[in-house]
C-alpha cells in the first residue's frame, strides 16, 4: 500500500450547508476496468483524523453499518446536474437502513474502505468548527494506473466525469450528458 491522497476538511461554525452527501468513495474513482489489466482490485484504507471533537452537532461522520461488506457499489448521481457543474455525488439510503454516527474525540481516527456508505451533516454548532485530516492508502499499482490516466483525486483533474467511460455499472450519467442509465 502507498499513499494515494490526503486532504484537509473544515466545517466552520454555523455552516449548516457544509454537508457531505451519502456516497461511497469508489463512486468518485475510476474502476478497475479503466485502470488496465494489472489492476484486479481497488483495496483502500482511508484514515480520518479528528483535529477537533467530531460530534453530531458539528457534522460528524455518519455511515451505514455493514454497507461495505459485499464490496458492491451503489448507483451514484451528480448532486448538481452534472459533475462539471459540481463535483459532489449522492446515492440513496433506504429508510430501513440503520445510520450510525461516528462521534470521536480530537486526536481519534475513523477508518473505512472504498465501499462503506458514508457522509456527514452540516455544522449546526454556533461556536465549534470541525476539522479533519483524511489520508488514503491504496495498492501502488492502483495509484500508478490512476495517475497514468490523469486522475489525482483533485477537483482540478482534467477528467470529464460526464463523458468518462470506464464500464462500471455504478457510474450513472447526469441527465445533461444525454446518456441513459442502463441499470
Amino acid at each position: 500500500m502507498t499513499k494515494d491522497y490526503d486532504q484537509f476538511l473544515t466545517k466552520l461554525p454555523n455552516k449548516t450547508d457544509a454537508v457531505f452527501s451519502w456516497h461511497q468513495d469508489m463512486g468518485y474513482w475510476p474502476g478497475p476496468k479503466a485502470l488496465g489489466s494489472d489492476v484486479t482490485q481497488t483495496a483502500t484504507c482511508t484514515f480520518s483524523l479528528a483535529i477537533d471533537d467530531s460530534l453530531p452537532e458539528n457534522g460528524c461522520l455518519r455511515y451505514i453499518p455493514g454497507s461495505g461488506v459485499n464490496k458492491t457499489l451503489r448507483n451514484h448521481v451528480p448532486l448538481s446536474g452534472s459533475r462539471e457543474e459540481g463535483h459532489a455525488l449522492v446515492l440513496e439510503v433506504g429508510e430501513d437502513e440503520p445510520i450510525q454516527l461516528a462521534s470521536v474525540k480530537r486526536g481519534s481516527l475513523t477508518i473505512h474502505d472504498e465501499y462503506v456508505v458514508h457522509g456527514s451533516g452540516g455544522n449546526l454548532s454556533p461556536t465549534q468548527q470541525r476539522r479533519t485530516y483524511v489520508l488514503a492508502y491504496r495498492p501502488k499499482v492502483v495509484v500508478d494506473a490512476e495517475r497514468a490516466i490523469g486522475f489525482t483525486h483533485s477537483h482540478n483533474d482534467e477528467v470529464n466525469w460526464d463523458t468518462f467511460e470506464d464500464g462500471e455499472a455504478h457510474r450513472v450519467k447526469s441527465s445533461s450528458s444525454g446518456a441513459q442509465d442502463d441499470n
